[in-house]
């Protein structure tokens, strides 16, 4: 296989707030992968909570160049590689030139079902509690609502949240901005509000003491989780996982992931960074056997990929081959 990478920017439609900070433009790294005759492409997004750069993802694939001359594979890739944005680009690229080899849809290889549409959560970023409402109160049509917390006063803010969108459904991601003091009367005002499932409320290091509660809302590790390996750690803590292909390191992994950590009584949720829609079509494949999916990073963008995904309100429709796979 010959290699080609590089960096791209994609301005956001606007800011994009989590506890960790505020960003307006999704930088991603595409990967691509040639035979002479067919190409395939796979996008990940470097990840800082866990000192990921472009350049660093960019040289790491780089750095795989010899390798990918002398014929190494996908399935070799996954001991080539640690899990991460930069195996996650070059993953999907192989699902993607291998379809094309065999003249198939990535699905068939995975040897799953023809994907259907899934319902995506859309994103409410942190910010004070009067201007969520008023985001929220504009997106309150939608059926899934993914609330940013993370911040002093988040019981104010998940109850404007809920005033301004009393029908849809609410889940919240803390990305770790909560404390063990605070954690109980956090839990408490979502269970008010009505909050079906929380991501993250402590940081990975600190979150034992999730093992010694009793929650009234399921919990759901995100920054705690990345492949199988650490799937041990959230026994008695966490309830359901959040699989995103660029912590499990591509799609490979991220189905096998979603079948163990099923088997082991987890419940899914898939999701993706922000991202055009060549990042979120291999997770689609995984969504289909996800309680909750939330794949709208195309949506947040100023304008997405040519033959990007299609969106219909909240309902995102598997990618077409143009796309990716």
């Amino acid at each position: 296989m010959e290699l080609s990478v590089r960096i791209e920017r994609w301005p956001l439609a606007g800011a994009f707030t989590i506890s960790r900070g505020s960003k307006t433009e999704a930088v991603v790294v595409v990967a691509e992968l040639s035979d002479g005759i067919h190409r395939g492409r796979g996008e990940s997004v470097p990840y800082a909570r866990y000192g990921e750069t472009p350049d660093g993802i960019v040289a790491a694939i780089e750095a795989m160049r010899p390798a990918l001359r002398q014929g190494l594979d996908r399935a070799a890739l996954q001991h080539a590689m640690p899990a991460g944005a930069a195996r996650n680009a070059l993953d999907c690229a192989y699902w993607d030139v291998n379809a094309k080899q065999k003249g198939c849809r990535a699905y068939d290889l995975a040897g799953i079902a023809g994907p259907v549409p899934v319902v995506t959560a859309y994103t409410i970023s942190l910010a004070g509690a009067a201007q969520m409402a008023a985001e929220a109160e504009q997106a309150a049509w939608r059926p899934l609502l993914k609330i940013k917390l993370g911040a002093g006063d988040d019981a104010v803010r998940i109850a404007a949240v809920r005033r301004a969108a009393p029908k849809a459904e609410l889940i919240v991601d803390a990305n770790e901005g909560w404390q063990a003091d605070g954690l109980q009367r956090n839990l408490a005002a979502c269970a008010d509000a009505g909050v079906t499932l929380i991501e993250q409320p402590l940081p990975q290091a600190n979150d034992d003491c999730l093992a010694r509660i009793k929650r009234p809302i399921p919990v759901c590790a995100d920054e705690s989780l990345h492949d199988r390996a650490t799937l041990d750690a959230l026994a008695g803590k966490y309830d359901a996982v959040n699989i995103k292909l660029d912590k499990a390191g591509g799609l490979t992994e991220a189905l096998a992931l979603a079948a163990e950590a099923e088997r082991r009584g987890f419940r899914i949720m898939v999701g993706s960074m922000v991202a055009t829609s060549l990042a979120v079509a291999p997770a689609i494949l995984v969504a289909q056997r996800a309680r909750v999916v939330d794949l709208d990073g195309p949506l947040l963008l100023a304008r997405d990929r040519t033959d990007g995904l299609r969106y219909e309100g909240s309902v995102v429709y598997p990618s077409e081959p143009a796309l990716w796979g």
